[in-house]
């Protein structure tokens, strides 16, 4: 009954902002989607895809907030996951992989490069498990994977993590030449296509002559995939599941005894300095068609307004002109045709207040915005505030009965209840 009430006062907070307002989600138009500008913990951001696939097979995220459970420290979290074979992989990851971080972050009390290998394991396991509990009715999803590209902005450092050929750059004023911002790639890519990463491979199977394959002058991981690194890919991880019913072309002739694919992400921890203006997340769609300096320039000369959009449009204009075709004509082509002309493409602009970038509490609204998503979850500071004291005074609730409120609504109020009173009562902390 008391849990009812307080979702009736609740919950009328998050819903989605007028159409215009800085709050609302994003605006669809055709196969883009995007959401032009917003506030993160430490700044603006620019988020936008395109959809070129029958089906949209990139997942993305972003949220500010709480990133350790009954701590006030609050950060950016940014997630491209680029699907392959399907979209179940991606949308898990989604779904998964943030709560994974926020698990280990809280049992340890910081974020760090262990938590973050920790959350790729636990998202990894967790995806095979799906897969072997569906192997008899969905065999498929053991031939669905995603690469994995997180960002996480805490306390004044960047984490960078990858498993895939996704990419994360850093726009960095270069001292002592006035106006030009250098581009720093922060992200490792595991592709085929890169001799280190073949040599990796060969390294790893010495006994296998055909774990990297030439075909149609495409480097590929066993003749079937570019990408070294992934999540998902039960076929390529496990013998288990190289049989039938996975259909003959997924399956492997001859037998492996060890995984063929790695799910361990390379991870950068960047300390962030003055210097540093934004980063441009993105999946591979993207930078087949610009490079670092050139997305990196473009932002840098641009209007930050609508800049994810802008990255997208530079790079269509680009996969136009490889076709020898005009840029209107292409966006006239349907999705799943279009992918014949460039891939679905991800990309979120984070930017950089040096001001802001070194606090543990961010002031502004928490958010929690899903690529492709019309809305996004959006609660005030002031309204957070209000709600917790509101909780807290009627019938002198305690920390037990905070636990039992809903998880989103405990992720939107960590931290308050800390700043109004100091600390919660006796009881305990909320896990």
């Amino acid at each position: 009954m008391v849990g009812q009430t307080v979702m009736r006062i609740v919950r009328p907070c998050f819903k989605p902002s007028p159409p215009g307002d800085n709050l609302a989600g994003g605006t669809r138009d055709g196969l883009l989607w995007y959401k032009d500008t917003g506030r993160h913990a430490c700044g603006d951001f620019s988020m936008a895809l395109v959809q070129a696939n029958n089906l949209l097979e990139d997942a993305s995220q972003l949220e500010a907030g709480p990133l350790v459970s009954a701590s006030c420290s609050t950060g950016t979290f940014v997630g491209i996951y680029d699907g392959h074979g399907g979209p179940e992989t991606a949308n898990f990851i989604a779904d998964h992989f943030l709560p994974n971080l926020k698990k280990f972050a809280t049992e340890q009390q910081t974020i760090s490069v262990d938590v973050i290998r920790k959350s790729y394991a636990a998202t990894e396991e967790g995806f095979l498990n799906l897969v072997r509990k569906q192997w008899l009715i969905k065999p498929l999803l053991a031939s669905v994977g995603s690469c994995c590209l997180v960002g996480i902005i805490n306390e004044g450092v960047l984490y960078v993590a990858n498993t895939g050929d996704s990419r994360a750059v850093l726009g960095r004023f270069e001292k002592g030449v006035a106006s030009d911002v250098k581009a720093v790639q922060l992200s490792a890519e595991h592709n085929a296509s890169i001799e280190s990463v073949r040599e990796e491979l060969r390294r790893l199977h010495p006994h296998d002559p055909r774990i990297v394959l030439l075909k149609h002058n495409v480097w590929r991981v066993k003749g079937l995939i570019q990408v070294s690194r992934t999540l998902g890919d039960a076929y390529l991880k496990s013998t288990e599941f190289n049989r039938e019913p996975l259909l003959a072309r997924f399956r492997l002739p001859e037998p492996f005894y060890k995984p063929i694919l790695c799910p361990e992400p390379s991870i950068e921890a960047h300390k962030l300095c003055t210097e540093d203006q934004f980063v441009i997340f993105a999946s591979d769609g993207l930078w087949e068609h610009l490079t670092n300096q050139e997305a990196v320039d473009i932002v840098n000369c641009s209007p930050r307004n609508g800049i994810a959009r802008r990255l997208i449009k530079a790079a269509l204009r680009e996969a136009a002109k490889k076709r020898e075709m005009r840029y209107s004509d292409l966006k006239k082509i349907d999705r799943g045709v279009r992918r014949h002309f460039h891939d679905d493409i991800t990309v979120v602009v984070l930017f950089l207040d040096s001001a802001l970038v070194g606090k543990r509490f961010y002031g502004g609204p928490l958010l929690s915005l899903r690529g492709g998503d019309d809305t996004y979850l959006c609660m005030s500071s002031r309204m957070r505030i209000f709600i917790t004291l509101t909780l807290c005074r009627w019938q002198n609730l305690g920390a037990a009965w905070f636990q039992s409120l809903p998880f989103w609504l405990l992720e939107s109020l960590h931290g308050t209840r800390e700043q109004c009173f100091g600390g919660y009562e006796a009881g305990g902390t909320v896990e």
